[in-house]
């Protein structure tokens, strides 16, 4: 088969009220923009109606994967393994980072190895704003200076950079692979890219990260990410 232009990855974990508007709202956005694309959804293993509503959404280039509940970091680099296209998409699928957004992205791409949406108008819990800040920390401390919104669930990367520079450094069972895919593209020479895209508080069904959960990712993602550094650095 041929590889697509686009490769869009999106773990779904619980959304059974959102997600058939959200991936809705993204192809008719795909489609107006004329982009040859296949969109990934990964249910990662979701306790409630979320596997019958992604079935009703499969067609052929909308493409349904499940798994046993393995976390949102490891459900994004398989996504990312398995990504056929000459540019790799990835975002959540809870609608807060509307599809308007991505038209900003795609049309700057050309000259960039990773663009990353900056969320605009983002109204955080304090266990979010937690793992932003400890997130952003460790960044700058392992890499220097780079993005600033390092774990921003929309970004676009060019898929022969995220598959020979990138992936092979970061381990599948990663908690937290996009604050890695941030510091290696500030430790190496990729051209990055950092664009405003507009946010929209949650509509539908709720956030799984709370102040607990988010502290041990913040935890889990400096060790992690430590560890990626003296990979890159040998």
């Amino acid at each position: 088969m041929s590889s697509p232009q686009l490769s869009i990855v999106m773990p779904v974990y619980n959304e059974e009220v959102a997600i058939t508007r959200v991936v809705q709202e993204w192809t008719e956005e795909l489609d107006r923009l004329g982009i040859d694309y296949e969109f990934c959804l990964y249910d990662d293993g979701s306790r409630d109606g979320t596997a019958v509503a992604l079935q009703s959404l499969a067609t052929a280039r909308v493409v349904v994967r499940s798994h046993s509940n393995r976390g949102h970091g490891p459900t994004i680099l398989r996504g990312y393994d398995e990504a056929r296209g000459e540019w790799v998409f990835q975002t959540d699928s809870d609608g807060e980072l509307p599809a308007s957004g991505f038209e900003t992205l795609w049309r700057r791409r050309d000259l960039y190895d990773l663009v990353v949406g900056r969320r605009m108008g983002r109204r955080q819990s304090l266990g979010r704003l937690l793992l932003t800040i400890g997130s952003r920390t460790v960044i700058a401390l392992a890499f220097g200076r780079g993005v600033v919104d390092v774990n921003s669930p929309y970004r676009l990367m060019r898929g022969s950079w995220l598959r020979d520079q990138v992936l092979p450094f970061i381990p599948p069972r990663t908690a937290v692979p996009n604050i890695a895919v941030c510091g290696i593209a500030s430790r190496s020479a990729a051209r990055v890219l950092e664009a405003g895209v507009p946010y929209l508080p949650r509509a539908m069904g709720r956030s799984s990260i709370d102040l607990r959960r988010a502290a041990q990712l913040a935890w889990r993602g400096l060790f992690e990410t430590l560890r990626i550094m003296r990979a890159v650095r040998r």
